[in-house]
């Protein structure tokens, strides 16, 4: 049976397992093994301070909004990241797919007044400080640490079996961990959201390493049911015979 490792700490593992249908991962072996434990930090900066804040991950936008009761205009990156915001009360407006998309979208219509990126103490793009450099007041602050965690025993196991396991992965960080982690896989099948999560994977010499060609959730979805499809027709020939 096709396994489906899971890697990112929950509740995003899950939503991205309710991609799927029932009958789908019915089908396969789900396992759970978050590489990165999501640490929330006490918020200094008051966004109401501010013109608006930006969130570049859905992470940040739960964090600041147990923080804080002010809920004014939100950049966001990502249709999940602006809805999760637009459901928590902030006034979000999606400008982009990726941190570029956001830095561009703002430097062609500045913002009056500061803004605030609230991020994790990892993140990708050097947000504010490119859109200080563009001439907007930008401000910054770290809410979460992204602790590294190990593989779980059950996902190892799994990686050194001959059943083929597919792992999504979804950050440059988390998939340079993984692969610091994997010894042996004889059969391992690698999703990456963007050639930056698959530059560290080419030196496992997966069976595949496919790169989506949106940097979303859905992509990748599409992806791993591509693989798991193709999967279970070689599987499925091998009965025959």
């Amino acid at each position: 049976m096709t396994a489906l490792l899971l890697t990112r700490p929950q509740p995003a593992a899950q939503r991205f397992l309710d991609l799927f249908t029932d009958a789908e991962h019915l089908g396969w072996q789900v396992m759970q093994s978050p590489l990165l434990e999501i640490v929330p930090q006490p918020m200094r900066q008051d966004p109401a301070s501010v013109a608006g804040v930006i969130f570049t991950s859905s992470n940040a936008v739960e964090i600041a909004s147990r923080e804080t009761k002010a809920r004014g205009h939100a950049f966001c990156v990502g249709r999940r990241t602006t809805d999760l915001a637009v459901q928590l009360g902030w006034q979000a407006r999606c400008l982009g797919q990726t941190a570029e998309e956001l830095v561009e979208a703002v430097h062609a219509t500045p913002v009056a007044g500061a803004l605030l990126h609230l991020h994790g103490e990892h993140t990708r793009g050097r947000v504010a400080a490119r859109l200080r450099d563009a001439g907007q007041d930008c401000l910054e602050e770290v809410i979460y640490k992204q602790r590294l965690l190990s593989l779980s025993k059950q996902a190892r196991n799994a990686l050194g079996a001959e059943e083929p396991v597919i792992v999504p992965l979804f950050s440059p960080r988390t998939a340079q961990h993984f692969a610091d982690q994997v010894t042996a896989a004889q059969n391992l099948h690698l999703v990456a959201i963007s050639r930056a999560v698959a530059e560290p994977l080419t030196a496992l010499r997966a069976e595949d390493l496919l790169v989506a060609k949106k940097p979303d959730a859905a992509a990748m979805a599409g992806l791993v049911r591509d693989v798991a499809g193709r999967l279970a027709r070689v599987e499925g020939g091998k009965r025959a015979h």
